[in-house]
């Protein structure tokens, strides 16, 4: 059976569209751990809060952290989900501005801090001493206790 021009370029249109559709699925799929952090490259960042962004599929919590030599440099902690982070018990309130704590994580990959350092955060540690998990579970970090989730050996 012989098909008509219009329909061929029809059939042809949806098959590129579905193609375009597909690709731009994987570009804002969520990344793994490893695609953009070192597990190999602890941090322990202890700062304050300077601002939350509580966006999907991460929250990030940005800490000023107190250099040696005087001033500041900022870290994006990278969290879980905002509901991750809810029923882990962070909430905006625990996380204002001028918020003391200490921040432990993996540092990403590019290690040149520019434009920001960047950290994937596994725990905060308040000031009373409560900790907290940040992180989101099977991501693929490294399991280092920090996941309630995470089977123990």
């Amino acid at each position: 059976m012989i098909q008509s021009p219009t329909r061929i370029l029809a059939v042809v249109a949806a098959v590129a569209g579905l193609s375009i559709a597909g690709a731009a699925g994987e570009a804002d799929a969520h990344h793994a751990f490893a695609a953009e952090f070192d597990g190999n490259a602890p941090v322990l960042l202890r700062g304050s809060v300077t601002k939350v962004q509580w966006i999907n599929p991460h929250a990030w919590v940005h800490v000023a952290v107190p250099k040696a030599g005087g001033g500041t440099v900022v870290w994006m902690v990278e969290g879980g989900t905002p509901n991750t982070l809810l029923r882990s018990g962070l909430t905006r309130d625990s996380l204002k501005p001028g918020t003391a704590l200490i921040v432990r994580g993996y540092q990403s990959k590019d290690k040149s801090c520019t434009p920001a350092c960047k950290a994937n955060g596994r725990d905060i540690t308040f000031t009373d001493g409560r900790r907290v998990f940040m992180g989101s579970s099977g991501t693929g970090a490294p399991k280092d206790g920090a996941d309630p989730t995470e089977r123990r050996p």
